[in-house]
């Protein structure tokens, strides 16, 4: 399995009109997108995971919009492993002076994808 270490080149954007969280790694050339539920995966060009967007992020989390514009510090986790694509976000966001975790949040797609994805794992903790 191939494996992409790109700590310090994430960032979280949040989109508070639509609810919408994005992560994405810095510097990658987009190929396509998967989806499925709430989310959508983006594939790059070499087969790794390297953006995430998570539609209506405050009900998901269960944590208000206003939080969620304020993430202090995050992680992100894909693999791509037997065209099953497995999605691991941590992050911290702040609410006036507390701290806020959401820990090993996961997900996970298992249907048929229309062609076969080679294996890959990236991690990524935004500084």
């Amino acid at each position: 399995m191939k494996k992409l270490n790109a700590t310090g080149k994430g960032e979280w954007i949040y989109d508070s009109t639509h609810d919408l969280l994005m992560f994405k790694v810095k510097d990658r050339d987009y190929k396509e997108s998967v989806e499925f539920q709430n989310f959508v995966a983006d594939i790059d060009t070499e087969g790794f995971i390297t953006g995430i967007r998570i539609f209506d992020a405050s009900k998901i989390f269960g944590i208000d919009r206003y939080a969620l514009k304020n993430i202090i510090k995050g992680e992100f986790r894909g693999t791509i492993e037997s065209n099953t694509i497995t999605i691991r976000v941590s992050f911290v966001a702040k609410r006036r002076n507390k701290e806020i975790p959401v820990e090993q949040f996961t997900q996970q797609i298992t249907s048929p994808m229309e062609h076969a994805m080679a294996n890959s794992s990236v991690e990524c903790i935004a500084a």
